[in-house]
């Protein structure tokens, strides 16, 4: 009997997903040294002329060397918008995706909320809709993490529901977010608001009434 033919051993070529290119420990440390940079500038009076050139000189680097690690200047945004998230949504994830019962995660919830932005990150986020409104791809990120932020207060009153049945998280949920929202504009012009009064009695009376 003949011997069956040899199968090709041509090695299958695999697709290698496009990213960002491995840099040394230096490089990454100018990274973060930039996104820093864009950060001060984006919180500042020069959020409004923010270019890649000026936060290259600001971080003491050549321009060159900005658009080694950034293509343009969106990019650099977007990083900035990576950065910033374990200082507002990061935190909030923690306080209602720990162990609890709804009372106990919303009162985790009232306490992240009244202990405020600082000011700097208040400005960036405000910089950060004004490049928003000019530039897709700004928008298209920003969206998404406001969804994630959205969404930790939809689980929150998800507990709810399990809790007691018959609810609908989402409504309730979206409620809360678009009130933390206005009121943190309001914060920014600096008016005294009872902050940890609101949201307390926001969060209580949705679910008393659902």
């Amino acid at each position: 009997m003949a011997a069956p033919p040899k199968q090709s051993q041509t090695p299958v070529s695999v697709p290698v997903r496009a990213g960002r290119p491995r840099v040394s420990a230096k490089g990454e440390q100018t990274r973060t040294r930039l996104i820093a940079a864009a950060r001060t500038l984006l919180a500042g009076e020069m959020s409004a002329r923010f270019t890649t050139r000026n936060v290259a000189a600001l971080c003491g680097v050549s321009h060159g060397m900005c658009h080694y690690h950034f293509e343009d200047r969106t990019d650099l945004i977007l990083a900035v918008i990576d950065d910033i998230r374990p200082e507002w949504i990061s935190p909030m994830e923690e306080a209602v995706d720990a162990p609890g019962t709804f009372a106990e995660r919303a009162e985790r919830v009232v306490q992240m909320l009244t202990r405020g932005e600082s000011p700097d990150l208040s400005h960036l986020h405000s910089a950060l809709h004004w490049h928003a409104l000019n530039d897709e791809r700004v928008r298209l990120s920003l969206e998404a993490e406001y969804r994630s932020w959205r969404a930790c207060f939809v689980r929150l009153f998800q507990v709810l529901a399990d809790e007691r049945g018959g609810i609908d998280p989402r409504p309730l949920g979206e409620a809360v977010a678009a009130a933390v929202d206005g009121l943190a504009a309001i914060q920014s012009l600096d008016a005294e608001v009872d902050a940890e009064s609101v949201f307390r009695t926001l969060i209580l009376t949705l679910a008393a009434g659902a």
